[in-house]
């Protein structure tokens, strides 16, 4: 029975470090432009 509950223990503990694990940095770059095609560019005369 001990040896169970250190291992619940144990997956405990390992579940909190990684809950708290480096996260990655959210990318706040804008967005490509999007290109036009041929028509709308004659059509809005860019």
């Amino acid at each position: 029975m001990k040896s169970a509950s250190r291992i619940v223990i144990l997956s405990l503990v390992a579940l909190g470090l990684a809950a708290c694990a480096t996260q990655q940095q959210p990318d706040y770059t804008p967005p490509a432009s999007k290109r036009l095609d041929a028509k709308t560019t004659l059509e809005n005369r860019r």
